[in-house]
């Protein structure tokens, strides 16, 4: 059973949690050298529509969300740590591939299995963090920490290579997938250990899961907030093209830095918040945050301050949102049903399904529409978020 919480400091790790801190940021730098740039590179590499290769960059996710649901019981039954090493082996061989393929069908088919691989390593990365935090779950705010590192090197190492050498361009991902394989290799051993014996030869059919109203609760929380998000990259710039034209592409970079930048630096400042405020402020703190980053954007056409400082007020909600799920998660599942839960809770992703279009629709529809629903549309999460074990 999962340990009552305890109060520690979140940059005191065990080993075991060193190690899986150490793979969380390799898997973000990978993530974040390649993905970014996948539409550009099917752009560039085959004959695809725009439709047609929004359906392969969203098809990753959506592998992923959906594959979660089997992978999550996978790692129950047969273990995490075996399961990963599949995940990441099958990472380390597709962007090696995807560095000297040119047949544009052999690209198509080879992005769409990074989903494959993505549902086997996401879901029981999750389970292994979850067994090795013995406190509340916080060590879900450091695992933002790590995407939002890789956020910053990620995209650094994978704009320069690609343009520089496209075969460079997959390796780099390849070689940070190569390390947190090493990493779990080596540790493996130690890693399996913490997964109790029922964990290893049992499973939670996700049928079961499913009738968890808790659990349905931190998912449905969780959409609304990937929903939301989701604006940053579709319908937020496009609003921003209509005042900025051509120069929306670095004004819109400039804001994403600052975005990974500031959620480094917040970070100490919203686990001190966190400590101190119940489920219910917080999360609507979070909430109104966000709301406030919406009303910035909308007024950030007439003055571009407006939109930095709707930057630092979407960090805020972020980093306060963001990892809540997945602590809400930790603190439901018991030891033997860690895989099969966290697998089920990637189905949150499909809000980065329907935010581009819910969003997209809205804003042909009326700008102010548009900013009026999402502002108040993040509040969903509140009720979800506060039915769920802190």
């Amino acid at each position: 059973m999962t340990e009552t919480p305890t109060r520690r400091s979140p940059w005191r790790f065990s080993r075991d949690e060193r190690s899986l801190v150490l793979g969380s940021l390799l898997n973000s730098m990978a993530f974040f050298a390649a993905l970014p740039f996948a539409a550009l590179y099917l752009a560039d590499r085959t004959e695809l529509s725009a439709a047609g290769i929004g359906a392969v960059v969203g098809g990753i996710p959506m592998i992923a969300a959906f594959g979660g649901l089997l992978s999550g019981m996978v790692a129950d039954r047969f273990g995490a740590v075996r399961l990963m090493r599949l995940g990441l082996a099958l990472n380390v061989v597709v962007y090696a591939v995807l560095a000297f393929v040119a047949a544009p069908a052999a690209i198509v088919v080879l992005l769409l299995s990074l989903g494959l691989a993505r549902t086997m390593v996401e879901p029981s990365m999750k389970k292994l963090l979850s067994l090795a935090d013995t406190g509340d779950g916080r060590i879900f705010r450091v695992r933002y920490i790590t995407l939002c590192m890789g956020a910053i090197v990620g995209p650094a190492v994978g704009g320069v290579l690609y343009h520089a050498s496209p075969a460079a361009f997959f390796l780099a991902p390849a070689g940070f997938f190569a390390l947190y394989l090493a990493v779990v290799l080596v540790r493996g051993g130690e890693l399996a250990r913490l997964e109790t014996p029922s964990a290893g030869t049992s499973s939670v059919p996700w049928t079961g899961a499913l009738r968890d109203p808790l659990l349905m609760a931190a998912i449905g929380a969780g959409t609304v907030v990937f929903l939301v998000m989701a604006q940053m990259d579709t319908s937020i710039p496009l609003y921003m093209k209509t005042a900025y034209g051509d120069r929306t592409e670095y004004l819109f970079a400039s804001l994403l830095v600052v975005n990974a930048a500031l959620a480094l630096l917040v970070q100490p400042l919203v686990i001190w918040v966190s400590e101190h405020l119940s489920r219910g402020p917080l999360v609507t703190l979070g909430c109104v945050f966000f709301a406030v980053a919406f009303a910035c954007v909308w007024l950030g056409t007439a003055n571009a301050v407006m939109l930095y400082a709707a930057i630092v007020f979407w960090t805020l909600g972020e980093a306060i949102l963001l990892p809540l799920p997945d602590m809400a998660v930790h603190s439901l599942a018991t030891d033997d049903r860690k895989g099969t839960y966290f697998g089920l809770s990637e189905l949150r992703y499909l809000g980065f399904f329907v935010g581009p279009v819910l969003g997209g629709a809205l804003l042909d529809l009326s700008v102010a529409a548009y900013f009026t629903v999402m502002a108040a549309l993040v509040f969903l999460c509140v009720p979800l978020l506060l039915r769920t074990p802190k």
